[in-house]
């Protein structure tokens, strides 16, 4: 298969391309920019992201085997449907990503440290958080609709203005966390307690 990309890609930006149900493997990307561009049903395998940015990219059931993500952000962008846990967390010196304005429905972070990423006014309905480290991360003005939360630690996270929080604060941790006073109250269901005026 010819190389789409080039082995090590330094500060290139990539505009308007097409690379669904690509494969790219061994790849390495710095400070790159991704401008409206298809990844749907794409292959990363191997490969490292650190320093890019990704804005109004469609990334849809793209599959991140043993990728590395550092310092990335992904802005108004489609990444429904990915597996994060199939990326390579390993490295020591990885940075927060941050998501805005971006839908993350179906996705799985399943077991990650996320500690300090930033979910901002999101769609991440359905989204499995569960056994995730979420300490100090912003979760704030994000739809969490059926998103799965258990055994998931949200030490001081900000979940202010963000909607359909449905999570157990049995098998949770959620001390110190900015939670709408709206979306507090939800959370009391979990212990099928009757609230009266």
């Amino acid at each position: 298969m010819s190389r789409i990309f080039s082995e090590d890609n330094f500060a290139e930006s990539f505009e308007h391309l097409c690379f669904d149900h690509a494969q790219i493997i061994k790849t390495e990307f710095e400070g790159c920019r991704f401008t409206e561009c298809d990844f749907s049903h794409a292959l990363f395998k191997a490969c490292i992201f650190s320093d890019c940015h990704f804005k109004q990219c469609n990334l849809t059931l793209t599959n991140i085997l043993d990728t590395r993500f550092s310092a990335v952000t992904f802005e108004s962008c489609k990444l429904i449907g990915i597996d994060w846990s199939q990326a390579d967390w390993s490295s020591l010196t990885q940075q927060p990503l941050i998501f805005r304005y971006t839908t993350l429905n179906s996705a799985s972070f399943w077991g990650l440290n996320m500690t300090k990423w930033q979910i901002s006014e999101c769609d991440a309905s359905e989204v499995d958080f569960r056994e995730a480290n979420l300490t100090q991360a912003n979760l704030t003005h994000t739809n969490l609709n059926q998103a799965l939360f258990r055994n998931t630690n949200l030490t001081a996270a900000n979940l202010a203005h963000s909607q359909n929080l449905n999570i157990d604060i049995r098998t949770n941790t959620l001390k110190n966390a900015k939670i709408s006073r709206y979306e507090a109250l939800k959370l009391l269901d979990s212990l099928d307690i009757e609230l009266v005026d």
